[in-house]
């Protein structure tokens, strides 16, 4: 019962790991990895105790399934309300988000030719993007959040231990991808991203003898906006396990005591 009940709490953290499971890294270990360790480590640390046996057993799946939602969206809406303002992306280096590769070729070249402030400006509107994007993106984190259902869960508390990591890859990373998408192209015109990135790439092509590069700047802006909101997720979960201060509601308190 006991490891059942850290399986609970595992699946919370793992969540906001995987919840876009397609997302690239922000750093060399991938996210989904990350969250399939810690899932390994607490399965590996359920033989310790057995102190808390009788706790999930006193819960219902409905009180189970309610409180794993809850959870997230408390999660969700800590970190749109953190990431969604100024220099929320920009001021943070865990999740500042650079110039794509293909660019940062471009940039190279064009600091040789005194021109470097066209992609210093690119990169700072990148980040705007994402700030001013990712409130307009807690609607579909809270209707994503609402699709899991009692076998859902049970399938997850019942499989490998990187069952969570798999069934969200599977199920909900395309969808989110699709539908924050429009999202960030709206907000790259915006903030002026495109405009700017359009005359960087003008006055790259009139320098002599450079290499053509070629690169989808809205696809890289939606996977560094997810990414940066999976992160801190991952984070505010685990705030929401270890700390009875983040347990805001009756339910979180029943859950996670």
């Amino acid at each position: 019962m006991y490891k059942k009940r850290i399986s609970v709490l595992a699946v919370v953290i793992v969540f906001a790991f995987v919840f876009g499971g397609q997302v690239p890294v922000l750093a060399e270990n991938s996210l989904l990895n990350q969250g399939s360790s810690l899932l390994k480590s607490l399965h590996n640390s359920s033989n310790n105790s057995d102190s808390s046996a009788s706790k999930v057993g006193s819960l219902t799946n409905t009180e189970i399934i309610s409180g794993l939602k809850e959870a997230l969206a408390t999660g969700a809406g800590t970190v749109v309300s953190q990431l969604g303002a100024e220099n929320g992306f920009n001021g943070d280096s865990s999740i500042h988000i650079p110039l794509p590769g293909y660019l940062s070729q471009v940039q190279s070249v064009m600091d040789k030719f005194g021109l470097g402030s066209y992609g210093k400006d690119l990169e700072l509107k990148l980040n705007r993007a994402a700030e001013v994007a990712t409130p307009k993106a807690k609607t579909l984190f809270v209707n994503a959040i609402s699709q899991m259902s009692i076998e859902d869960a049970n399938s997850i508390l019942n499989g490998a231990d990187d069952a969570a990591t798999q069934y969200f890859k599977e199920k909900t990373s395309g969808d989110l991808t699709e539908a924050f998408t429009p999202v960030v192209v709206e907000t790259l015109e915006e903030v002026g991203a495109v405009k700017s990135y359009d005359q960087m790439m003008e006055k790259y092509k009139s320098l002599p003898l450079v290499p053509d590069v070629k690169g989808n700047l809205a696809d890289y802006a939606v996977e560094q906006s997810l990414a940066g909101i999976f992160y801190y997720l991952a984070k505010e979960e685990k705030a929401i396990r270890e700390n009875p201060a983040k347990r805001t509601t009756a339910l979180l308190k029943k859950l996670f005591n």
